[in-house]
């Protein structure tokens, strides 16, 4: 009987802490306004017809370069491009989750940013322009939906995995806040391994403030198997770091290793193929959520505070 009250015990405090970690980022924004109005271009564009057309540019002028109408009217009747918006429609043939999912990602903006100004949003095709997937400059917001079709569409049987496991729609609003972060976050001038972790740390901790429900795969980028991997190996990858002197190191050859987008981290171990690229931006992200767990700071605190600072302030001790 005093086993299982032990037990009952043990596990009701893991869980309070649990919850206790996790509230600390979920706010009440329910009074916050933010009504957005997801504006579809792909839509109008791909569905107009050439009496029409004046119509849609002065609609989205911002989308029309200076070009003979001749040059969008074949655009709309290119059949590679007429199979990239039937193929989209399928997917997208509504924005409701989306709609929501945004206007709960803006709320949590202006939440911490009370000057940020909803942007206009739009979506459109873009041939799958991986690279500008989602375009934020001052008051617009582009999202190119035709490179969210989900990870097993035709479309991307060229890509590789590690790219095209978040070609997914509910890797979106991750892309979105992502891409505000990048204007909010000033470039940094960190020049070690460990400021560069956790410089990209920072960044990730904007994303469980601004997208509290979100799961930590999701934000990350991870599939379930390198996730995992990842959270039961955090103790080896902090040893190997420490045991190989890279903390300090300003060697750019580690950015491709352990920073930069890839399939796998570079150990040169023979498990690295079980691990997820960007390891370092994960273990970044664990030092500034030991920082922030330890130090009583805002959000606008922790982007003042170094890299340094943090570091040492976080106290930072990994996961067994």
């Amino acid at each position: 009987m005093r086993k299982i009250l032990a037990l009952c015990v043990l596990v009701s405090v893991l869980v309070s802490c649990k919850n206790e970690s996790e509230s600390t980022l979920k706010v009440d924004v329910s009074n916050i306004q933010s009504d957005v109005n997801i504006e579809r271009f792909d839509v109008d564009f791909y569905t107009t017809s050439s009496d029409d057309l004046d119509k849609i540019k002065k609609k989205y002028p911002v989308l029309f370069p200076v070009q003979p109408d001749s040059v969008w009217i074949n655009k709309i009747n290119n059949k590679d491009e007429r199979e990239l918006f039937d193929e989209t429609q399928k997917v997208y043939k509504d924005l409701n989750d989306l709609t929501s999912e945004i206007n709960s990602l803006f709320r949590h903006v202006k939440y911490y940013n009370p000057k940020f100004k909803s942007p206009r949003v739009v979506t459109m095709l873009t041939n799958i322009d991986y690279d500008n997937r989602i375009v934020y400059v001052d008051s617009l917001l582009l999202i190119s939906l035709d490179a969210y079709l989900g990870k097993k569409h035709e479309f991307y049987n060229d890509y590789p995995a590690y790219i095209k496991q978040n070609n997914e729609k509910e890797h979106i609003v991750v892309d979105v806040a992502k891409t505000i972060i990048n204007t909010q976050v000033r470039p940094s001038k960190a020049r070690s391994f460990i400021d560069k972790m956790i410089y990209k740390g920072k960044n990730m901790y904007l994303l469980d403030a601004y997208l509290p429900t979100i799961s930590d795969k999701e934000k990350i980028g991870f599939s379930e198997a390198k996730f995992n991997w990842a959270k039961e190996n955090e103790e080896q990858i902090w040893k190997y770091f420490i045991s190989k002197d890279y903390l300090y190191s300003t060697n750019k050859e580690l950015d491709k290793r352990f920073l930069d987008i890839a399939p796998f981290s570079k150990f040169y171990l023979d498990q690295d193929n079980q691990s997820p690229g960007r390891i370092g931006e994960w273990v970044g992200w664990q030092i500034v959520r030991s920082y922030m767990q330890k130090n009583d700071v805002s959000l606008h605190e922790l982007l003042r505070t170094s890299e340094e600072e943090i570091f040492k302030k976080s106290r930072y001790k990994p996961k067994k």
